[in-house]
């Protein structure tokens, strides 16, 4: 084996350079760097280690023209650019894909798209520019999913879409399984009047969040009644303007389960404006379990939602789909966090 040492202040070490401190081909070198198809373990673990000693860099430009791939995906998300800065769950969705991807050192391009000509105007660059891309939308119906469709590119949802027979391929919370456990919880503790402030039925989790709160009323033969349900759109404004509602309407309420832990931060305002303590007169209960979570006053019990395992499986499902495979959807389960608040 030709022990070849990196030089400074010369040319940057090549693949030429790293298949000869390897003692392997040039080609197989190249099938490593394209994800190691048809190369044995040895030979693998000695292109591994040229490449640290030596400090060899990937020519992405020139791999691209080998493979005619764009060498990278897209952080799609179908709302406003403000949405990433309200919402903590999709900072934490960005590093989580940001970080899964740089293991197969594919860099994530952040790409908004709030309105129909925007997304109309980035479907074609999309398609051009990256190889795939992970799909982060308010909206289940929104066109972005026809658009990507009829580029052909591949992308994952997070979240279900709005049409369930579509090949689309998701990655989602179990939300309906969540909202269940959450209103068991509740009920377990003795509380016996339980609102819901609900997310909108168009978005992520909103229908299902709700279905489970019903449900497990059925199962306790509690009647259903809307006066015990508000609508939000997950921002705190919203939930704090769908407390005060349920505090009018139902003034005798003990309990309320909340779609997001934002919109719970903003119900806890409403709560304590009205005089009332939690968890003494009313006990909360959000979803997400979100950096606000512990933050809250008093800190709030929450579903946790796996977020680094979401963003994981997003990235997996999308590098199988650039690879040729079919759309697939994945539903990770949530657990319960029992802080103050209920």
């Amino acid at each position: 084996m030709t022990d070849i040492a990196p030089q400074r202040g010369k040319r940057p070490p090549t693949i030429h350079d790293v298949a000869a401190q390897a003692g392997v081909s040039r080609g197989t070198v190249s099938r490593v760097l394209q994800g190691g198809h048809n190369v044995s373990p040895a030979s693998h673990r000695a292109v591994d280690a040229a490449i640290r000693k030596l400090g060899y860099v990937v020519n992405q430009a020139a791999r691209s023209l080998v493979t005619r791939r764009a060498g990278s995906v897209a952080f799609l998300l179908s709302e406003t650019q403000d949405r990433l800065f309200l919402d903590p769950n999709l900072a934490t969705l960005l590093r989580g894909c940001t970080t899964a991807l740089a293991a197969h050192d594919i860099p994530l391009v952040l790409v908004a798209a709030g309105t129909e000509a925007e997304r109309r105007r980035i479907a074609p660059y999309l398609s051009a520019q990256v190889d795939g891309a992970l799909l982060f939308t308010w909206d289940r119906g929104t066109p972005m999913f026809d658009l990507l469709q009829e580029t052909e590119l591949p992308f994952v949802c997070c979240g279900k879409p709005h049409d369930q027979n579509a090949a689309v391929s998701y990655v989602v919370a179990d939300d309906r399984e969540g909202a269940r456990t959450m209103v068991r919880y509740l009920l377990e503790t003795g509380r016996k009047r339980i609102a819901h402030i609900a997310g909108p039925a168009d978005g992520p989790g909103g229908s299902e969040r709700l279905q489970g709160y019903r449900e497990v009323l059925a199962e306790h033969r509690l009647r259903f009644s809307k006066r015990l349900v508000a609508t939000g759109d997950y921002s705190r404004a919203s939930g704090e303007a769908c407390m005060q509602q349920l505090l009018t309407r139902v003034p005798d309420l003990d309990a309320v389960f909340v779609a997001s832990d934002l919109m719970a931060e903003g119900a806890l305002t409403a709560i304590e404006r009205a005089g009332l303590s939690v968890p003494g007169d009313i006990a909360v209960g959000g979803f997400d379990d979100s950096s606000v979570a512990a933050g809250t006053n008093p800190p709030l019990t929450t579903m946790r939602q796996p977020w680094q395992r979401i963003s994981e499986m997003m990235v997996r499902q999308l590098l199988a789909q650039i690879e040729g495979d079919g759309p697939a959807s994945v539903i990770l389960p949530t657990e319960l966090v029992i802080r103050e608040s209920a």
